[in-house]
């Protein structure tokens, strides 16, 4: 599918690409991977496992979920379980390093003839700040200078990119695009040296296209089935809801023609509405939770937005867990409970678990992320 979005602007349509994010997107990044790493936002119960986003653009949690194995395997509680239990925890900063020299030895098409530098490039002042500094502080202990730096303290002259002193290789690239895009005129070192083939960016620009969620719209249409192989088209089947951009058209479902709007203003105790490209639970409309007044509303803004999404319910898993209270005491609630599968090059390599008690699970909308250990018995 990567090669037919990048050459195909109906597909790029399709998937909400902005004029300048096409630009960014034909930019060769030197390797083939659209994606080097990503996060599955998915929920497991008896009766399906269902995916319902893809972060492929810059996900966030891995080193965080390293740390949360570590923190919980010392914890009392968890010693005693590992009595019984083999617990089988991930590491996914070693996994991401691996993505980070494989994603650099193609780029170069050869082995480096050095440990290469890193630089892990964001906005200052974000609650994600912390993690950066334990993969800064991961990568330096593994033999690789590493730096965290932020797109106004990058300069690109005479062919190389430099945070400082600091001559950069790699770019671990945790800028997402829409933040990039307000600055990238006053501060384009990093466009400039990326253009230029002076650094290995992962994940690079490209990986926009997949971090749309409209993606789901192309997985589960018909119109594009040509793209997929008749196995991966059973796997949609299976575990990806059937989504649609909000427009007004005739559209196929589950064999059947139906009029878009009317079936999404009907049948709101199913649907889901959210924006093509936010994160952080921003925007997003769950009609089992709206009375038919505000559906309607939710509806017209949706379409007048002109880049939202309709999305199928999905089964959820709610479990009971313990919290502490106000007082210090301890009180069971019930959770919804979101699996987020981390991916390596294709290839699940870690995986966290957030917790909520409302329907959207992001940490901003105040859902509480915890590990997720593989536990068997001795």
């Amino acid at each position: 599918m990567k090669d037919a979005a990048v050459e195909d602007a109906a597909l790029l349509d399709e998937l909400g690409l902005t004029q300048v994010e096409r630009e960014l997107v034909t930019i060769d990044p030197g390797y083939g991977e659209v994606s080097p790493t990503a996060r599955l936002d998915s929920f497991l119960t008896d009766e399906a496992y269902s995916f319902v986003e893809l972060n492929g653009e810059s996900p966030a949690g891995i080193a965080y979920a390293d740390a949360a194995f570590e923190i919980f395997s010392a914890l009392p509680v968890m010693r005693r379980f590992a009595e019984r239990y083999t617990l089988r925890t991930f590491q996914g900063r070693e996994l991401l390093l691996e993505v980070l020299l494989r994603a650099h030895a193609e780029f170069l098409g050869r082995a480096p003839g050095r440990k290469p530098r890193i630089a892990i490039v964001d906005l200052k002042g974000l609650p994600t700040q912390q993690e950066f500094e334990l993969f800064r502080e991961y990568f330096e202990s593994r033999g690789y200078p590493a730096v965290v730096a932020a797109p106004e303290e990058l300069e690109f002259s005479g062919g190389r990119l430099r945070a400082g002193d600091f001559e950069i290789d790699i770019v671990y690239k945790r800028l997402l695009v829409n933040e990039y895009l307000p600055i990238m005129r006053k501060q384009p070192a990093l466009l400039d040296a990326y253009r230029a083939r002076a650094v290995c960016m992962v994940n690079s620009f490209r990986s926009k296209m997949i971090h749309k969620k409209a993606l789901f719209a192309v997985l589960t249409n018909d119109a594009y089935a040509r793209l997929f192989t008749a196995e991966e088209r059973e796997a949609i089947r299976l575990h990806v809801p059937w989504t649609r951009k909000v427009r007004e058209e005739k559209t196929d479902r589950g064999g059947s023609r139906i009029d878009l709007l009317e079936f999404a203003a009907r049948e709101r105790d199913r649907l889901v509405l959210k924006p093509n490209d936010d994160y952080g639970g921003h925007g997003i409309y769950i009609g089992w939770e709206t009375d038919e007044g505000g559906w309607r509303e939710a509806l017209r803004h949706a379409l007048a937005d002109g880049d939202y999404l309709v999305q199928e319910r999905v089964s959820t898993a709610r479990e009971t867990f313990p919290a502490l209270t106000d007082d210090d005491g301890v009180e069971f609630v019930e959770q919804l409970v979101d699996l987020d599968p981390m991916l390596f090059y294709g290839r699940v390599g870690s995986a966290f678990t957030r917790l909520s008690s409302n329907e959207l699970a992001n940490v901003t909308s105040g859902g509480g992320m915890v590990p997720t250990f593989i536990i068997d018995e001795k």
